[in-house]
């Protein structure tokens, strides 16, 4: 474990064994014979001056390695490093190393200093919008200032990255909703298939195509 002086080195407690430890793995079987290995690696990263000059303790940073290893990930982290330029270069090693999903916690708001957004989003090839929007509109049914979180979503090569507000309680609102969302979209950055669902419901109507007067099946008019 590196811990920071008041000089802004990050703290990080990387690769502690976390992922062994998570609800995830005990959802997984607890080590017992025939569980399933997590697939993909994730890092949480928290970024805060104050946690990183241990100031106070990180809280959010633990929260996203629970909230990760419960989804399946073998995670690593909270890797804890000041706001703004250590954010980048802590995103870019990820990238570089080939996480699957980067979680950052801190930043996001609207203080000088919260620049994770846009540290973030030079590094990413594409945004993903939705995810983003989602976890604003999950904080804004409990507090209205959620709104003002700045955090974006995208990927960077094949890794996602997510930003979440600094609060525990964002954080735990962000991971509700990345809870039905990251794993899926992380098959997919992967080359998995979109899933198949069955469509049981029959109708009597005749399709487009077999319409009187419909001169093609795709047209509507």
């Amino acid at each position: 474990m590196t811990t920071a002086g008041h000089g802004g080195a990050a703290h990080t407690s990387g690769g502690t064994g976390h992922a062994a430890e998570g609800p995830g793995e005990h959802a997984a079987g607890n080590g017992h014979q025939g569980a399933r290995k997590p697939s993909h690696r994730a890092l949480a990263v928290t970024a805060s001056n104050r946690a990183a000059a241990q100031v106070y303790a990180d809280k959010g940073g633990p929260l996203l390695v629970e909230g990760l290893t419960a989804m399946g990930f073998a995670t690593d982290g909270p890797r804890v490093v000041p706001d703004g330029e250590p954010v980048g270069q802590a995103l870019r090693e990820a990238v570089r190393d080939g996480y699957a999903v980067v979680l950052t916690t801190g930043g996001t708001g609207i203080n000088p200093n919260d620049r994770t957004p846009e540290v973030t989003r030079s590094l990413l090839d594409y945004e993903i919008p939705g995810i983003a929007e989602a976890i604003r509109a999950e904080g804004r049914t409990k507090v209205p200032t959620a709104a003002l979180s700045r955090g974006v979503a995208g990927v960077a090569g094949s890794t996602l990255i997510v930003n979440l507000p600094g609060s525990t309680g964002g954080v735990k609102d962000g991971l509700a909703v990345l809870a039905d969302l990251l794993p899926h979209a992380v098959d997919q950055i992967h080359g998995g298939d979109h899933p198949q669902h069955a469509h049981t419901e029959t109708s009597t109507e005749p399709s487009a195509s077999q319409r009187p007067g419909d001169p093609r099946g795709d047209d509507h008019r």
